[in-house]
């Protein structure tokens, strides 16, 4: 039987004076060239980024030149990068990638579900329709490897099969910004249907601060399709997860142009950090929140790790303030406890 990496707890529930629950998990801080800056947990923990992997299942997009060839616009990148709130501007947007590549919203394969966005669901529910594969999460990124499979005159019916040449560009990619080899990475099958490679929370970080920051090593096709997926997702945050009350798109209103921002499901969370004063090298974050949860500790957490590697701070931490620590309240309304960060980051001397 093989070991359970060690958590640390990193979020507490607090009711009066009693801490009622405590959430655990993992976090690593890793610069470009490998060197964990910061950590808590146990770094080698094997987990699937899910969609946190959208950034690198769209880089064959844009290195094959599929992007170029099929005029996509850098708002369709960033959606490619995106699990969005299936609003108009989503759908609107996954459909025009659709049609400039000849096909419909028939020929994705992630599924259909209702819209992320209350206010879309709301509004697609008093019109009596169902959601379709537009208003998947996914559906930016199905209809970018679509264009790839287009693009390589791969076929399109299978397109989500490990074995398809996008799917196989797309494990290329994780395995060179993560420096893990495909062999050595576990497959398994996300949400939407495609294949999503686990990887250990280390480089699942170094991918990030290879994302913002490639090394010279790379080859120029893939350091442009770097820039444009981080000038995209940076410009267009809304697109990235919804018009509001989205973590990534208020992370990246909070700290324009300095960080790319990306959630996956299983209370995953990854980020990068542009080069900057306080990380001239630039940075990727890696935390996963051992139960899963998505809503009390992943915010509370991201937040707290942010601030303590000295990347939110003053205005732009402020703007966020409303994630960074939940209150708890009984059935009348009344404040009886709140739920909070209780970690500090160990920093490497």
């Amino acid at each position: 039987m093989s070991q359970i990496p060690i958590a640390e707890p990193l979020v507490e529930v607090k009711r009066g004076s009693i801490t009622e629950s405590r959430h655990r998990g993992h976090v690593v801080a890793v610069e470009p060239d490998g060197t964990i800056v910061a950590s808590l947990g146990f770094p080698p923990t094997v987990t699937f980024p899910r969609s946190s992997a959208k950034p690198f299942q769209a880089l064959p997009l844009l290195v094959t030149g599929a992007a170029d060839r099929f005029g996509f616009t850098d708002r369709e990148v960033a959606l490619a990068c995106g699990s969005h709130n299936g609003e108009p501007i989503h759908t609107e947007l996954a459909a025009s990638m659709l049609r400039k590549i000849g096909l419909g919203p028939e020929a994705l394969k992630c599924g259909a579900h209702e819209p992320y966005g209350a206010e879309a669901a709301l509004e697609l529910r008093s019109r009596g329709e169902q959601p379709n594969a537009l208003h998947n999460n996914c559906s930016g990124k199905h209809a970018g490897m679509l264009a790839v499979a287009v693009h390589l005159d791969a076929p399109i019916e299978n397109y989500d099969s490990p074995e398809n040449p996008v799917q196989k560009a797309i494990a290329d990619a994780m395995s060179k910004f993560s420096e893990v080899a495909v062999t050595d990475m576990v497959v398994g099958v996300d949400g939407c249907g495609a294949p999503i490679f686990g990887i250990t929370m280390k480089a699942m970080a170094l991918a990030y601060a290879r994302l913002v920051s490639p090394p010279p090593s790379f080859d120029k096709a893939t350091r442009d399709a770097c820039e444009r997926i981080v000038r995209a997702m940076s410009t267009y945050p809304e697109l990235i997860g919804g018009t509001s009350e989205r973590l990534d798109t208020e992370l990246m209103r909070a700290a324009p142009g300095r960080l790319i921002s990306k959630v996956g499901a299983e209370g995953v969370y990854t980020a990068g950090i542009k080069p900057c004063e306080e990380w001239p090298k630039g940075l990727g974050l890696a935390l996963k929140i051992e139960d899963g949860d998505d809503k009390r500790a992943r915010p509370t957490v991201v937040i707290e790790s942010l601030r303590q590697l000295g990347v939110l701070r003053d205005e732009s931490l402020e703007a966020v303030a409303r994630y960074a620590f939940f209150p708890v309240r009984n059935r009348r309304g009344d404040l009886v406890g709140e739920i909070s960060a209780s970690f500090s980051l160990h920093r490497a001397v």
